[in-house]
Formats: structure tokens, C-alpha cells, sequence
């Protein structure tokens, strides 16, 4: 997968289509990843310990990868990510600018 931890993307399509936000976490066994304040589901939790309250919590669900793209944080573009390669590996970078991304 070419979306990292940390990245900030944003949503192409679906109920969230063109929010943004950091990238909390990557599920690349099912090709999904978390965003944050993205796809947020309310969740129905009890109390399971003697003082501690149940209640009604909003979490972030995943969402398909092939959903979001990166937004480049020198252009400030939505855009594609490529790789080059140089003495340290590979490197992520924009496909739009060129910049290399962290």
C-alpha cells in the first residue's frame, strides 16, 4: 500500500467525499485504512467495570484505501503517489510536484 500512518488524505467518494484528515491506521490485510474524524459510526458500549460508565461513543470504521489519495503537503494537491530510487531506497514522492513525501 502506498498510504502510510500519519499521511494526510483525502476521501474521493462516498458519504465524507471530499473531507481530509491524518491517517490514524493502516489494514493492509484487508486493504483499508482509518481517518480520522472520517466514516465516524456511533458505538453502543456497556459499562464492564464496578464505577466505569456505558454510553454511546463515535469511532472512526474503516474505509477501502482506493477510496482516499495523498494531499501533497508542498502543492497542497490531491495527487497520486510515485517512487524513485536513491542511495538510501526508495523514496515516496508527488507525482504532481515532485516533492518527496516523509
Amino acid at each position: 500500500m502506498r498510504i502510510k500512518k500519519g499521511d494526510n488524505v483525502q476521501v474521493l467518494s462516498g458519504n465524507d467525499k471530499g473531507k481530509t484528515g491524518e491517517v490514524l491506521e493502516v489494514i493492509p490485510k484487508q486493504n483499508k485504512v482509518i481517518v480520522k474524524d472520517v466514516n465516524v459510526r456511533k458505538k453502543h458500549v456497556k459499562a464492564r467495570k464496578q464505577g466505569e460508565e456505558g454510553g454511546i461513543i463515535p469511532v472512526e470504521v474503516a474505509i477501502p484505501s482506493s477510496k482516499v489519495n495523498v494531499v501533497c503537503p508542498k502543492c497542497g494537491k490531491v495527487t497520486k503517489i510515485g517512487y524513485s530510487i536513491e542511495k538510501d531506497g526508495k523514496v515516496r514522492v508527488c507525482k504532481k510536484c515532485g516533492a518527496k513525501l516523509k
